[in-house]
């Protein structure tokens, strides 16, 4: 009897080739544990979604469930989490990872080495210090382990690195050059919050801390990534280099349920 391996591989590796691929990119943070609501954003026609395991309350056996939503339905997935839940978040099949609150290239580097497999010396490719577990989603639960699966998550998982305080801001071309680092993004609030601006990202001196970000890692060759919130606001960041663009799944509900409540509303599908 022949073995072979069938269905799709899970590990889904886009989102790293399109952040190179120069080509503009709407995606949605999502906090809430709902399968549905990723495959909704699917259907909608985003190019990514990001689930929120920085603030979003789903526990690792959902987000897993998510990340087989967002394959099974046909987007890229990447997952913010908190740097502990890195070795499990990679292991559920996460194709990107994006890491809150890097402040430098030194800490970037570090991202970089727990992300990336360790390699034979006959390997090309960063070598990094992740351990290897073949027996999980991201491997097929075994069928699609070994080497080639090394390969495969070291050529293919994409680092998003965030920038969102001054040091950070200062530091953004040396962290954008950081090899294994494929793109930056820009958190507003944050970034606000940490220069005594509160909320209000629109200050003139966040705003040009936000430029001066994304000039710089559009100038080493890596994708700037930012929150936008509105038509404007991405026309503006556009104009600077940003390509990567998100916005959240719980703005846009919200913003569609005032909307109904108000009875200002088009036309719904059903």
């Amino acid at each position: 009897m022949t073995t072979q391996t069938h269905g799709i591989h899970p590990l889904d590796t886009r989102l790293k080739e399109a952040l190179y691929s120069g080509k503009t990119l709407r995606g949605v943070f999502n906090g809430l544990a709902s399968p549905a609501i990723v495959e909704m954003c699917a259907y909608a026609g985003f190019d990514f979604v990001v689930l929120d395991n920085e603030h979003g309350i789903a526990d690792l056996q959902m987000t897993e469930n998510m990340l087989r939503a967002g394959r099974a339905s046909g987007i890229p997935m990447a997952v913010r989490c908190l740097e502990h839940d890195i070795p499990r978040i990679l292991d559920a099949g996460a194709g990107a990872l994006k890491i809150p609150m890097v402040n430098t290239a030194e800490h970037a580097a570090s991202l970089v080495q727990r992300i990336k497999y360790t390699l034979p010396p006959d390997r090309p490719g960063i070598r990094g210090s992740r351990g290897s577990a073949f027996s999980s989603r991201a491997a097929g639960y075994g069928a699609f382990g070994g080497p080639d699966h090394t390969q495969r998550s070291n050529d293919g998982i994409a680092l998003i690195v965030m920038i969102e305080t001054p040091q950070a801001v200062a530091n953004a071309a040396a962290i954008a050059a950081v090899p294994g680092v494929d793109s930056i993004f820009i958190g507003p609030n944050d970034l606000a919050h940490s220069m005594g601006c509160e909320n209000r990202w629109n200050e003139p001196s966040v705003q040009l801390a936000i430029e001066r970000t994304i000039k710089a890692v559009a100038a080493a060759g890596k994708c700037p990534g930012i929150l936008a919130l509105s038509p404007e606001e991405e026309d503006r960041y556009g104009s600077w280099g940003a390509r990567y663009f998100a916005s959240t799944t719980t703005g846009l509900i919200t913003k569609a349920f005032k909307e109904a409540a108000l009875g200002n509303r088009k036309d719904l599908e059903y």
